[in-house]
């Protein structure tokens, strides 16, 4: 089993890298631009006007500009929603660039992800420590009785609302720990935490996806797996630090920890 589970971490890792690592993944992310910031819908190095209104985003650009919507060259006018596939499905597009409209808490963005990011360029992969099954524990989850929200910094210096769905419940190490989780749409859980390792050996916090929990509310809490958030790629993320409760007082040397 426990040469099974290894194996499945190896593979695992390999997707993982591969992941962050195409060429519009997270490394490929090179602006996030607020639009409030640029009221005369300028923005540096991207073509095109944008402004925003409570609704959409209003793009109007000429052929000079050299933009493509849909995959066809576009001038004029158009009113564009938030993108909300993946980044290659992004309908705006500067030749090999894509332009990734979001929208965060009624705040309007842009982004600009580049194949030829010079930190898509530079990677040399992720530093992960090896399978220990001992990282790797039951959990068990207990809802809210109602959805909570708790306003937490960003990696952008911003303060945003991050969702939360209850309490996951774990021991490790012998003590008995918590964390505070997010309830995924498909029902798995979403952790922000932070530990002994963190800004140190690992990165200064760090993401942990559990598996949904079965109608007792067992999981799997496995931090062989956890992750770098998006900033550990890119500086223009806005992820979310660790919330309140979320920095354990141990040392989780498991999981990815550093890029390399």
């Amino acid at each position: 089993m426990t040469t099974d589970a290894s194996d499945e971490w190896k593979q695992w890792h390999e997707h993982r890298t591969e992941q962050v690592s195409e060429p519009y993944g997270p490394l490929a992310l090179t602006g996030t631009y607020w639009l409030e910031d640029y009221p005369d819908g300028r923005i540096p190095a991207i073509p095109g006007n944008w402004t925003a209104d409570e609704e959409a985003v209003v793009l109007t650009a000429t052929e000079i500009d050299g933009l493509t919507v849909d995959g066809r060259p576009f001038s004029g006018r158009i009113s564009l929603g938030a993108d909300p596939g993946p980044v290659t499905g992004a309908r705006v597009a500067a030749g090999q660039r894509r332009l990734v409209v979001l929208v965060r808490e009624g705040v309007w963005g842009l982004r600009e992800y580049d194949p030829g990011a010079p930190g898509r360029l530079a990677f040399r992969g992720i530093d992960a420590t090896p399978h220990d099954p001992r990282w790797s524990v039951e959990g068990h989850f207990t809802p809210y009785a109602e959805h909570r929200t708790v306003r937490v910094e960003n990696a952008d210096g911003r303060h945003r609302g991050l969702g939360l769905g209850g309490v996951l419940a774990f021991t490790l190490d012998g003590q008995d720990l918590t964390l505070q989780v997010s309830v995924e749409e498909d029902g798995s859980l979403w952790a922000v935490f932070a530990d002994a390792t963190s800004g140190d050996s690992s990165y200064r916090f760090r993401f942990l996806r559990p598996p949904a929990p079965d109608a007792e509310g067992r999981t799997t809490v496995d931090f062989n797996r956890s992750l770098l958030p998006p900033c550990a790629f890119a500086d223009h993320f806005i992820c979310p630090f660790p919330p309140p409760g979320n920095t354990l007082g141990i040392a989780i040397e498991a999981g990815e920890r550093t890029l390399l």
